[in-house]
């Protein structure tokens, strides 16, 4: 609610465009119900967006963008297990796969595109530096493959962006001017700007503004989701529920909520 409004807010105070995006990136955690409750969400809270898009829009650009970067040496293909790939982002020790021929990143990425065996074995990384001081800058994963269906594609696409290389990428074509992040994306901000440049796009600016935690309340999705499974509640909806149509059911109105997100 708080990033909704506040995005509202300076759409209207400067004349601007408000876009709603779902970043539908990762095929196992979307599904058309997710993004039909976000809607009516926004209903609730009386945003309506001036363009409606999707991350999986730009997948075909994303894949473009990728093979550029491994065609000028920015990117390489890696087959380091998942945990000795964390260790050694920790210690900033390079990939044994870092200085692998573009031909060679190449070859994999087109097995990674089709989905082979040899292909799901392997991820894209950005070749950024290993030693940075700033570990989100430590060769970043920005393509895995994915054999599950999604749900707008089908099995089209075999290997997805992760959402930090799309997010640059469509800001910068959807012509994003100013993109709202909360300040735990801060560490990040510095790989949005790396992609952006090493792909030569327009360079949105980002605005963090700080993430709004509450005490003793479960604000994790994740979490929410296994009180509706287990039928514990009556559902998003339940008045005991942190989510927009619970506080609006506890009696909540929406002005007073824009009232306390732009008071801070």
């Amino acid at each position: 609610a708080k990033a909704v409004l506040l995005n509202q807010y300076f759409a209207q105070s400067y004349k601007g465009r408000l876009i709603v995006r779902f970043d539908d990136t990762n095929p196992t955690k979307e599904n058309c119900e997710f993004e039909e409750a976000i809607l009516e969400d926004l209903a609730l809270l009386g945003v309506k967006g001036d363009v409606m898009s999707r991350t999986s829009d730009y997948f075909g650009d994303c894949e473009r963008f990728a093979e550029q970067m491994i065609r000028t040496g920015q990117a390489y293909c890696d087959n380091t297990p998942q945990e000795r790939m964390r260790e050694e982002r920790g210690a900033g020790i390079d990939s044994a796969c870092r200085e692998q021929s573009v031909d060679e990143n190449l070859r994999i990425w087109q097995e990674m595109l089709k989905g082979s065996d040899e292909g799901l074995a392997y991820c894209l990384r950005a070749k950024i530096g290993m030693q940075h001081n700033n570990k989100a800058l430590r060769d970043p994963v920005i393509y895995r493959c994915q054999l599950t269906p999604h749900h707008r594609t089908g099995t089209r696409y075999k290997a997805y962006p992760t959402y930090d290389f799309a997010c640059p990428i469509v800001d910068s074509l959807e012509g994003v001017t100013h993109a709202l992040r909360t300040n735990e994306y801060h560490d990040r901000n510095d790989q949005y700007y790396w992609i952006i440049e090493a792909l030569g796009l327009r360079r949105p600016q980002i605005w963090d503004y700080s993430r709004l935690n509450f005490v003793y309340t479960l604000l994790s999705k994740r979490k929410l989701q296994w009180f509706v499974s287990k039928g514990l509640v009556s559902g998003w909806d339940d008045p005991r529920f942190p989510t927009i149509r619970g506080i609006r059911r506890r009696g909540l109105t929406v002005e007073a909520l824009r009232e306390y997100i732009l008071m801070q």
